[in-house]
């Protein structure tokens, strides 16, 4: 078997279960390092738009370009990226604002809220924890499309987009397994809720291997590197760097965002 194709799925996988980090981070310690967890989401951020600008979007122009001339070429790139962008758009808004997997969450602040006293709400927190699930499935299929396609491009390009979606998939684990802890008592429900949650994923690589695997082209490959640059750079901008200034200090998410950044950079010189 296609030694990409194996790790394509690896690391789609691996990167969808890292939810489950999330899990383990809420129901086992009663508090988050709220700084840390900001300078690591913006580090995330920073990964993935220069990832998007500086190797997607380019690999995606110079392919298009090369089969479809310079002028068609980058309106073809410039329509792949904002049908990313658009893709994730709609996703979020099929997405009831209340269960969006990436908004910052606290074991105390539900705690105070009420829920310890008498448990009144424990089927609308469970119904809450259930569909932050639903909204992690549909946030991270695009993202498992995401790590498919850059690990059979390029194996080192994929380590670090599957590592980029890893950490960020740290949140929605937290999402959801503190509505299932405080509805069930169970830390093994909840971890394992959002453990699971993470395996659309893998489907998503599985399913774009079996659609794409069979379709692919060079057109094809540059219209989904523009697409999943798109993609990658609305979840950044909409749902990471919101999300890391909410858990900490800005400057904290700024300097994660830098940092990201320079370790690609670093990347791209000595490694790729």
């Amino acid at each position: 078997m296609n030694y990409n194709l194996v790790l394509s799925i690896s690391l789609a996988t691996l990167a969808g279960l890292s939810t489950g980090i999330g899990g383990l981070i809420s129901v086992f310690f009663k508090r988050t390092n709220k700084n840390v967890l900001s300078l690591l989401l913006g580090f995330s951020a920073g990964i993935m738009i220069y990832i998007s600008f500086i190797e997607l979007y380019q690999e995606s122009q110079t392919n298009l370009c090369g089969i479809h001339g310079p002028v068609n070429g980058k309106i073809l790139t410039v329509l792949s990226f904002f049908f990313g962008t658009t893709l994730m758009a709609l996703l979020n808004e099929l997405i009831p604002e209340p269960n969006h997997p990436h908004r910052a969450r606290k074991l105390k602040s539900i705690n105070d809220s009420g829920v310890s006293a008498g448990y009144r709400s424990r089927e609308k927190l469970m119904r809450t924890g259930m569909f932050t699930a639903i909204a992690v499935t549909l946030h991270n299929f695009p993202e498992g499309l995401a790590s498919y396609v850059s690990t059979m491009k390029s194996s080192a390009l994929g380590v670090s987009i599957a590592l980029a979606i890893a950490i960020h998939n740290i949140p929605e684990g937290i999402a959801i397994s503190i509505p299932v802890f405080y509805a069930t008592g169970s830390r093994k429900k909840a971890f394992f809720a959002s453990l699971l949650s993470g395996l659309s994923e893998s489907f998503g690589a599985v399913i774009a291997m079996a659609v794409l695997g069979r379709i692919i082209s060079d057109t094809m490959f540059g219209i989904i590197f523009g697409a999943v640059a798109g993609i990658m750079v609305y979840i950044s901008l909409d749902e990471l760097l919101p999300t890391s200034r909410e858990y900490g200090q800005s400057n904290l998410s700024l300097l994660g965002l830098l940092l990201g950044m320079a370790v690609m950079a670093l990347s791209v010189i000595f490694i790729f």
